[in-house]
C-alpha cells in the first residue's frame, strides 16, 4: 500500500500545482464536455500510476517503463489514424522505428540483464491502457479549456485514490484495531520525491495537452512513448541497472524515430 500512498501524495500536490495554473492563467471554466473527459482521464490516472509505481517498486524500471510506453502508444495512435490523422510517409518511418526501439529497450527483442515477475508485466500492461485512455481523454478536450481538463482529471484520480485508502485503512483496523495508516504509510523521506513527482507529472501533462492541440495525436502519444529512453537511463544510473547491448540500440532507434517524427509532422 506504500504505492498507493505515494500515488495520493503525488496526484494532490499535482492538484494544487494545477489550481494554481489555472489561477495564475484565469481560463473561465469550461465546457461539460471537458469536464467529463478530464474526469475520464482521472480515473484512468488513479489506476494506471498506481499500478506504475507498484510495477516499478517491484520489478525492473528497464522491463516495466518500455512495456508500459509501446501499451500506452498502441491504443492513441490507432485511434488518431482511425479518427481521421493523416501525417506524412516520413512520420510512419519514424512510428515503426519509435516501435522497433520500444521493443529493444524493453527486450522484447535481443537481450535484457533485468527480469520482472508475471504479475509485474500484467501491471505493465494494464498501466498501458490507462496512460492510453489519458491521451485520448486528453486528447478530446477544447483548446478553449485551458487546464481545467487536468485539474477536473486530479480531482477525480484524489477522490478516488482516497477512497480506496479509508477502504484499507478500514480493513487494517479490523485485522489490527489499531485504526492506523502506520503500515501503509511511506517512509518520510518519500514524500518530498512523491511530491516532486506530482508537479513534474502535471508539468508533463501540461505540455502534452499544449502539443496534442497543435499537432496530431497519433504523432504526439509516439513522442511521448518514448520516455522509456529516459527512465531507462535513470535505472542505470540511479539503481545501477545494466543495460545491454540490443537495450542501448534501442535507445540509438529512439532519436531517430523522434527526428523522423517530428519532421513528419511539419506541414
Amino acid at each position: 500500500m506504500v504505492s498507493t500512498m505515494v500515488t495520493l501524495v503525488g496526484q494532490a500536490t499535482s492538484l494544487v500545482v494545477g489550481i494554481v495554473a489555472v489561477a495564475l492563467l484565469a481560463t473561465p471554466s469550461p465546457a461539460l464536455r471537458d469536464w467529463a473527459w478530464g474526469s475520464v482521464a482521472g480515473v484512468a490516472s488513479a489506476v494506471a500510476l498506481g499500478s506504475f509505481y507498484h510495477a516499478l517498486s517491484h520489478g525492473a524500471m528497464t522491463v516495466v517503463a518500455p512495456i508500459t510506453a509501446v501499451t500506452s502508444a498502441a491504443l492513441p495512435v490507432v485511434y488518431g489514424l482511425v479518427s481521421g490523422d493523416r501525417p506524412k510517409a516520413m512520420a510512419y518511418a519514424g512510428m515503426a522505428l519509435a516501435v522497433a526501439a520500444v521493443a529493444l529497450v524493453s527486450g522484447a527483442v535481443g537481450t535484457r540483464h533485468q527480469h520482472a515477475k508475471r504479475v509485474t508485466v500484467v501491471l505493465a500492461f494494464a498501466t498501458g491502457f490507462g496512460f492510453a485512455v489519458i491521451f485520448v481523454a486528453l486528447g478530446r478536450t477544447s483548446k478553449s479549456s485551458g487546464m481545467w481538463p487536468l485539474v477536473a482529471s486530479r480531482i477525480t484520480s484524489v477522490i478516488l485514490i482516497t477512497a480506496f485508502v479509508l477502504v484499507m485503512r478500514a480493513r487494517a483496523s479490523r485485522a489490527g484495531g489499531a485504526g492506523s495508516l502506520g503500515p501503509i504509510l511511506p517512509p518520510l523521506r518519500l514524500w518530498r520525491l512523491a511530491a516532486l513527482a506530482g508537479a513534474l507529472d502535471m508539468s508533463a501533462n501540461f505540455f502534452y495537452l499544449l502539443a496534442v492541440r497543435r499537432g496530431l495525436l497519433s504523432i504526439v502519444v509516439v513522442v511521448a512513448s518514448l520516455y522509456p529512453i529516459s527512465t531507462v537511463c535513470l535505472a542505470f544510473g540511479l539503481d545501477r541497472e545494466r543495460v545491454s547491448k540490443s537495450q542501448a540500440a534501442g535507445m540509438v532507434l529512439a532519436v531517430a524515430a523522434l527526428v523522423l517524427v517530428s519532421a513528419g509532422s511539419v506541414a
